[in-house]
């Protein structure tokens, strides 16, 4: 690594630890207390974000499953499955927060909302796609499968994202907030993103050392 890579490194790392931090204190000083749920409204701050990424790293699969397939090249592939994992790490905290924000406005862990219910859906998915990936051993037939199934897996986002104004259920549309909550929220989400974006960078280039490290193998044991 050369010295402005070096540098180019540790200027992206202060930066997506600056705009996460951000985030996080903006989330917990700068927005006011809700008047009804109290300090348990802050949930939202991390909520949004981590739904929004759930669904940017399933659209980030598709479309890098339909690059595979159009190019063959694994590259495209080392991306799908940074995407995959984060991705299906995001949709589940989307579960856990989405569980801790309704017991304290609905009074119930969980409701089969129709948000909520599509959802679960789009978590199930990620599961399902990176469970049969890992028992495939070839890569070229493991890109393939999951580019298909990423592809149909795709239709649940729409759902999840209009599942509030095509079908009643508790979930709010669009919520009311405060000035404050609303530039709070978006300082969230642009912080989380500039981390999820950091972090499918940095995943992409381990995924792709390691494909180079067992290329070599086989050629040395071939």
């Amino acid at each position: 690594m050369t010295g402005r890579e070096e540098i180019a490194r540790v200027v992206a790392s202060v930066v997506v630890a600056g705009t996460l931090a951000a985030a996080l204190l903006a989330a917990c000083f700068l927005a006011p207390t809700e008047s009804s749920m109290g300090h348990a409204q802050r949930i939202v701050y991390v909520h949004v974000p981590v739904a929004w990424l759930g669904l940017l790293g399933f659209l980030v699969m598709a479309g890098s499953g339909v690059a595979y397939l159009a190019r063959r090249d694994l590259k495209w592939d080392h991306w799908f499955q940074a995407a995959a994992e984060l991705g299906w790490m995001c949709s589940g905290l989307t579960l856990v927060t989405g569980s801790l924000w309704a017991h304290e406005a609905w009074g119930t862990w969980w409701e089969w909302d129709p948000r909520l219910t599509t959802a679960f859906i789009l978590w199930a998915v990620y599961s399902g796609i990176l469970m049969v990936r890992s028992g495939l051993e070839e890569p070229h037939r493991r890109a393939r499968v999951g580019a298909v199934l990423a592809v149909l897996g795709g239709l649940d986002v729409p759902l999840v994202v209009m599942a509030t104004r095509w079908f009643r259920g508790l979930h709010p549309v669009a919520p009311e907030m405060a000035p404050l909550m609303r530039i709070t929220l978006a300082i969230s989400v642009v912080g989380f993103s500039v981390f999820f974006v950091w972090l499918a960078g940095r995943r992409r280039v381990q995924l792709g050392l390691e494909s180079l490290a067992a290329e070599f193998q086989r050629r040395v044991e071939g």
